[in-house]
This record gives C-alpha cells, structure tokens and sequence, in this order.
C-alpha cells in the first residue's frame, strides 16, 4: 500500500515562524494555479478532498502540510501563476514559497505539476531554475493527459523530456490523469522511494534499485528520467 493512503491534515502555515521542525522527510507539491494540483494529491491519497479543489486560481494561499506517518510530510505549496491577487498578497507568497523550497532541511524533493496542454510555461521554467541550487531531485505529472490522445501525449512527453536534459538532469517526468487514473501507480511507487530513502540526500539522485517494476533503472511506461 501506498505511503500517500495515510495522509491526514497536519498544520497549515502562512508564516516562516510557524513552519513545524525541519525532522523526517518532506515532499513539496507546486504548480501553476489550475494545473491540477490538487486533484493529482487527491487521486495519490485516493480521496475525493484531502486536497481542496477549486476553479478560483490561487486557492490554495498556505504551505498544508499532511502527515503520511513515520515523519512524513506531503507539503501542498501554493498555486503560482495567480493574477487576480494583490501584489502585496503575492509578494509575500513568493517570499514564504521561495525560502521555503531553497533553504528547508527536511525536503528531500518537489513534485511540479503542469498541464500537459500548457507545459513549461515561463513560470513553470522559473520554478525549476528556482530550485536547480538546491539540487534536489523533481518530478513532474503532466496532468490531465486524458485531453489528449495518446500519441499527442507522449510528443508532449518527449518535448518536456528534451528541455529537462538540458537545464535539471535530476528531473524525471510522466504522463497522469486524476480523471482516469493514468500513471497514479507509477507516481506513487517513484514517490514511495523518496519517502523510504531510495533518494539520495546530497545528490538528489533517485536510487535504481528502489523503483518498483524497473529495469536497471528504467522508468514504467508513461515514465521518463534523465540518463
């Protein structure tokens, strides 16, 4: 069973003060507003609102930390992306998000969700090369691929691939849908591996040998890594 079918609510945290101690193993779930975020933590916790999901973009203005057990920690960091908010608002979003992402001991990865008919927008790019100091290891859901058919979805796949080759080789990325349910397996068992130490802290580097139903590394079929 997956670690994410435990996941209970913990704290939210709107402040830096307020962060709970850095112990255990966290893992940082971000994304443009109306990516699919939410609706991707609810289909890896097999709940229906674990995570709230919303039409409003930038819904989600806290760091929600849920407990997974054993001093794991799913942390949903806010939408970014959101243009109906004051700049002062969103300032301080960004400052929180930021020395969060950059500087906490306790996060092992990121988990960054893009639409896949809309991937790597300059905000998503900003991400990642907001993160690369820390050299900790991403994964990204291209999400709602059941809006796309499958030999689309796998032209997006490679493309996203070929970018992320050359700026993050700590990168892997997939294909998922919340709707039908495609690559949810796939993504937990990866994500079960950063949680049970299959990552490497100082490289970030995602350990072969963890990964359920892999081939000498090789990722499941929806599934791509950096060589």
């Amino acid at each position: 069973m997956s670690v994410f079918q435990n996941a209970t609510f913990y704290t939210t945290v709107n402040e830096l003060r307020d962060l709970p101690a850095p112990v255990g193993v966290e893992i940082a779930f971000a994304g443009r507003s109306n990516a699919g975020k939410s609706s991707a933590i609810n289909a890896l916790a097999n709940r229906n609102r674990l995570a709230f999901v919303s039409k409003t973009p930038g819904r989600t203005q806290h760091l929600n930390f849920f407990r997974l057990g054993n001093d794991r920690f799913l942390v949903d960091l806010p939408g970014y992306g959101y243009a109906k908010v004051p700049a002062e608002v969103r300032g301080h979003w960004e400052r929180l998000l930021g020395t969060y992402l950059q500087t906490r001991q306790s996060l092992r990865g990121m988990v960054l969700i893009m639409d896949i008919r809309h991937p790597l927008t300059p905000l998503d790019r900003q991400m990642l090369a907001w993160f690369a100091p820390t050299k900790k290891a991403v994964h990204v859901l291209l999400t709602k691929s059941d809006k796309l058919t499958r030999q689309q979805g796998q032209k997006v796949l490679k493309t996203v691939l070929g970018f992320l080759h050359e700026s993050y080789p700590q990168c892997s990325v997939q294909l998922f849908s919340s709707t039908n349910r495609e690559g949810v397996e796939e993504a937990s068992a990866l994500l079960d591996t950063w949680f049970g130490s299959g990552i490497d802290p100082e490289t970030g580097v995602i350990g072969e040998a963890h990964v359920p139903g892999s081939n000498k590394g090789n990722m499941p079929e929806n599934t791509e890594r950096q060589k």
